[in-house]
């Protein structure tokens, strides 16, 4: 076995136990080496070794001993380490609670996306000291996640009267503001009768196509000649026309607004079917599946489980090739939308800025229209389910209950649409609140009640950075599946995608490293706003 540095997890060492830790690339491992000899350890291993070393030093009193365990998990948290950070300044509370303590954990939850935990850990650290500003940036950090703008704005305001003459603090506070206040006249001028579609304001016989574009030109209908070269053309970092762009989203809007919540699909028997997870923007990598699966036609279906955009910055390139081969087979390539296909998701993880920035305002705004549009989930052979997120905070809900709910909107907190987007599975029986802040965590029991009852032989869900790409849970009747490898550029996992045949729906999975695609960085057209403090 070869145990490598990744470059999101860089050698370092200790300053408690005098070793180098290596990351291993292929399981959420470490490898601790002192010299020629060398030992694996699971983050849990490496805690306790931690916290060994540092009782071997007989340190005296609790608040030494927090204070020596909170340098490790700094040096932890600077390695990008944040599962290991966040067990470390976990027992350092417990010596000794401080406020620097939860601040601390609090942005080593934002940094794993657990921005319900973020926020209780910014609650205890004002709570005990309401004097520390960091707690106050943190919560309005996890409240900009949530979508709960008003409270973060409340924070922001907060620090610019304790710090008047915080240039960035002020910065956040006004482009907060500026949320607030769309967000308010939005609401104030919106009729829902009156409410009329972008694509009404769309006039493609108005849109010249220059000589010098050297593109590829659609006409009337989307074709394999088309796709290919447009998937060529993105590759070699090339635009695909505004004219071309919105017919597409014309023809994908004027498809989506005819098709059902869950959508229904039938595999033949000795047909093969491919699921897949996040893309998340990772163009490059959506194009290496297809090097490694074969490119989407009609004996080789595909079915994406949501997030295609945001984070990574080739988010506009990897949503028209989706949508291009949604129009170009549309009985053979699915789309499931991910908590990412939502306004609020886009304006702070960069898709609304990269759509802007590639090409217009008015298109952001129709992506966010057709984002309502998409399927809430799929059920294949009706024995598969298929969902980004997860299930359910209530009981009883049944098939027949998601096929009648109302997906056009944005995401609700709460309630079936809200858990189909944002809950994940626990191994603990029953449910817990998410760690997310939104949806749930459902355990073993949960999975086996509802799949009983709906006739289901298990689920694939999202959502989830797996260090393999997959992860099976609950005896394998809830399934993990993610392929955006390498997230971010950081998270050193492999992606996976899922395949099965219609006789026979038994997952098969297949993992993937990343590949190189070009020097821009991922979240490059991120709100500056959801910056880390």
């Amino acid at each position: 076995m070869k145990w490598v540095s990744r470059k999101a997890f860089p050698v370092r060492y200790s300053n408690v136990f005098h070793v180098v830790i290596y990351y291993r690339a292929d399981r959420p491992t470490l490898i601790i080496s002192s010299n020629e000899s060398g030992m694996t350890a699971s983050v849990e291993e490496v805690v306790a070794t931690v916290l060994e070393s540092i009782h071997d030093q007989n340190l005296d009193g609790d608040e030494a001993k927090a204070s020596k365990i909170k340098e490790e998990a700094n040096q932890f948290f600077k390695d990008q380490a944040y599962d290991v950070a966040i067990e470390l300044y976990s027992m350092a509370i417990e010596h000794h609670p401080t406020a620097v303590l939860y601040g601390n954990r609090s942005m080593a939850y934002l940094k794993k996306e657990l921005y319900g935990s973020a926020l209780e850990d910014a609650n205890n650290a004002i709570s005990i000291d309401p004097s520390y500003m960091k707690g106050y940036y943190r919560r309005a950090t996890a409240n900009m996640a949530l979508a709960r703008f008003k409270k973060a704005l409340a924070d922001y305001a907060t620090v610019v009267r304790a710090h008047p003459n915080d240039a960035d603090a002020k910065r956040k506070h006004d482009e907060c503001q500026k949320i607030v206040r769309r967000i308010a006249f939005e609401k104030a001028i919106s009729v829902d009768h009156d409410k009329k579609s972008v694509s009404e304001s769309i006039d493609l016989s108005t849109m010249i196509v220059e000589e010098a574009y050297d593109g590829p030109h659609l006409d009337e209908v989307i074709t394999v000649d088309f796709v290919n070269e447009m998937i060529a053309t993105f590759k070699k970092q090339g635009k695909l026309h505004k004219k071309y762009a919105f017919k597409i989203l014309l023809d994908i809007y004027a498809y989506f607004k005819e098709q059902p919540t869950l959508v229904e699909i039938d595999v033949p028997p000795k047909q093969r079917f491919t699921i897949c997870g996040d893309i998340h923007g990772q163009f490059y990598d959506l194009c290496n599946i297809f090097d490694i699966n074969g490119l989407p036609s009609e004996t080789n279906p595909y079915l994406f489980n949501g997030d295609f955009v945001d984070r990574g910055s080739f988010s506009v390139e990897t949503i028209f090739t989706m949508f291009s081969y949604k129009l170009l087979y549309p009985n053979h390539f699915f789309l499931s939308r991910g908590n990412h296909e939502s306004d609020v998701m886009n304006k702070m993880y960069g898709f609304e800025g990269e759509v802007k920035k590639k090409y217009t305002g008015q298109m952001a705004d129709f992506f966010t229209e057709i984002f309502c549009l998409l399927p809430l989930c799929h059920l294949v052979n009706r024995k598969i389910f298929v969902c980004h997120g997860g299930l359910f905070k209530e009981d009883g809900v049944t098939l027949d209950d998601i096929r009648k709910t109302d997906r056009v909107r944005q995401p609700p907190d709460e309630g079936i649409m809200c858990d189909l987007l944002w809950s994940d599975p626990q191994e603990l029986r029953g449910r817990a609140p998410s760690k997310r802040g939104v949806g749930c965590q459902f355990g073993p029991d949960i999975t086996d009640a509802w799949i009983a009852k709906n006739g289901v032989q298990y689920v694939v869900r999202s959502h989830e950075v797996k260090p393999d790409g997959y992860e099976v849970h609950h005896n394998g009747k809830c399934i993990t599946v993610f392929s955006a490898p390498n997230y971010c550029d950081q998270m050193g996992n492999k992606g996976a995608f899922i395949t099965i045949t219609g006789d026979n729906l038994t997952p098969k999975f297949t993992t993937f490293e990343a590949v190189p695609h070009p020097m821009v960085p991922p979240m490059v057209y991120a709100n500056s706003l959801f910056g880390f403090s």
